[in-house]
């Protein structure tokens, strides 16, 4: 297996809200062989890119092209020499906010899932508005304000879709929208994935087949060409633990049998009191934010490596 990098963040707090969770951006390497990592980025966003109370502080969704890794926080987007670690291009703008994915188009210009306003942008090289398309067939600004600077704001939530990773098939444009539990193609709006019943995340292209992640532990394989679902595998049912197995985000096939999954630590639940403060139940769970490798034509894990050990408290993609 060749090296890994590894996007996520480091918790700063147990109990706050999940746009207050994280102390600062990480990004993992991981050798390929002796599945040993170390931290080779970590970022804290400037002040004027960040809420003024409890900012938190994430990478989330990236892509890698050659030697260059494209990575959001929930404010920004970073372009990174993976030789050298450096940042090389740098994009903030009044309009994001809740930055899940990034991911460069074939003709040049970047894609972001831009989930606090329920829309995918699509950037220039220059960082020029190219389109904004919100994922529900509204008008971009039907419910927000395109004066306003939502890199401001804490959170915009409820989400109306809540749309957090976006590909590319041939030419056109797709998104999941999590609370749709399904992907949608915004360049041509009467294609469809059905992916159902529960929360989707990634949409992974691989072979000519696409891989969904669902936060409960299943993956879900469409075929590209007919955008039917072809299998679902359900990782509960593999390995030695049963039942929740923590919150499944982030897919890496390496074959067509065996995929790298990622699990981040189960948050807390929030419960609202009479007196109007809020308890949060539980704990995270007792599986640990990992990464784990399946080999999905015999239903066997093969591998696993805590990723708490590195100081990476959430995982949001794996390259």
């Amino acid at each position: 297996m060749k090296d890994l990098y590894l996007v996520g963040a480091e918790q700063k707090s147990r109990v706050l809200n999940d746009w207050e969770q994280f102390k600062k951006a990480v990004v993992l390497k991981m050798d390929g062989s002796t599945k040993q990592a170390k931290k080779v980025i970590e970022y804290i966003s400037p002040q004027e890119a960040s809420p003024d109370h409890e900012p938190s502080y994430s990478f989330t969704a990236a892509t890698m092209m050659e030697d260059r890794l494209f990575v959001g926080t929930q404010t920004e987007i970073l372009v990174y020499n993976t030789n050298t670690y450096k940042k090389e291009d740098y994009y903030s703008l009044p309009i994001f906010n809740d930055v899940h994915h990034v991911k460069p188009r074939k003709n040049g210009n970047l894609l972001i899932a831009n989930t606090g306003l329920d829309m995918v942008v699509e950037l220039d090289p220059m960082g020029k508005v190219i389109n904004l398309w919100n994922v529900m067939g509204e008008g971009p600004w039907k419910r927000f304000d395109p004066k306003v600077d939502y890199r401001k704001v804490s959170t915009t939530k409820p989400h109306q879709s809540h749309p957090n990773y976006v590909f590319e098939l041939k030419d056109e444009v797709w998104v999941t929208r999590c609370l749709q539990k399904d992907a949608i193609c915004l360049t041509d709006r009467s294609k469809k994935i059905n992916i159902g019943r529960q929360l989707v995340h990634d949409g992974v292209l691989f072979q000519g087949k696409l891989y969904f992640t669902q936060v409960d532990g299943r993956i879900v394989i469409v075929d590209s060409k007919n955008l039917e679902v072809e299998r679902v595998v359900n990782l509960e049912m593999i390995g030695s633990i049963k039942g929740k197995i923590g919150w499944c985000r982030g897919i890496k096939p390496l074959s067509e049998d065996i995929i790298l999954v990622g699990f981040s630590r189960i948050r807390p639940q929030s419960k609202k009191m009479e007196d109007g403060s809020t308890k949060y139940i539980g704990d995270y769970g007792v599986m640990p934010t990992r990464l784990s490798c399946f080999n999905i034509k015999t239903n066997t894990l093969i591998w696993e490596e805590n990723l708490e050990n590195y100081g990476l408290n959430v995982i949001y993609s794996i390259h």
